[in-house]
């Protein structure tokens, strides 16, 4: 019995009906999380989904907000000075901000070097309403993460149609007209 599991009649991964490509070959679009693959032709309720991606994202950054100010409040209970208070808003701000330009450069583009290796992650999770802004904002102009999948699938299909543009034609004539050509050269040299 096999591992993987082919439905019979569903749609292939990629096709028409899951708002894939729907070309007969090359390369599939990845899917992006919450759209899939409705990114490459906008359809299949892609507005609602970005509508819905930039509510959702901003409601939880309300709510981890709230959240914060909670914390902000016990510690104003326990009376643990102002600053240590300030410190923890400082930073709060300051893990916010590296966790929005972190996950706006992963949704823009291929991200460098990251924080999120190693002991930097700590600072992207505490930083978590940054990210969450980050997906508003970038769902107020595209599906997050288009750009980025968008540039490398236009440049997989690219390549695609270059190496396929290069194969066309039966291999076997071009072999016996190469072979001639070299016979037809060797005649005219003597």
């Amino acid at each position: 019995m096999s591992d993987q599991h082919t439905p019979a009649d569903g749609p292939e991964p990629g096709g028409r009906e899951s708002g894939g490509a729907g070309h007969g070959g090359g390369p599939e679009p990845a899917p992006i999380r919450f759209f899939g693959t409705t990114w490459v032709r906008h359809d299949g309720g892609y507005g609602l989904r970005r509508a819905g991606v930039a509510v959702g994202s901003l409601a939880l950054a309300a709510a981890g907000a709230a959240l914060l100010r909670f914390a902000f409040q016990g510690l104003e209970i326990a009376a643990v000075g102002s600053f240590v208070g300030t410190l923890v808003v400082v930073g709060f701000a300051v893990c916010s901000a590296l966790a929005f330009r972190h996950t706006w450069a992963g949704l823009t583009g291929r991200p460098g070097p990251s924080v999120a290796d190693g002991s930097g992650q700590g600072l992207l999770f505490i930083g978590f309403v940054g990210s969450l802004l980050a997906y508003f904002c970038r769902s107020l102009v595209e599906a997050p993460g288009e750009q980025r999948h968008r540039a490398e699938y236009e440049a997989a299909r690219e390549r695609y149609e270059r190496r396929r543009g290069t194969r066309t034609g039966n291999p076997a004539a071009r072999k016996s007209g190469a072979k001639s050509g070299a016979k037809t050269g060797a005649k005219k040299r003597r």
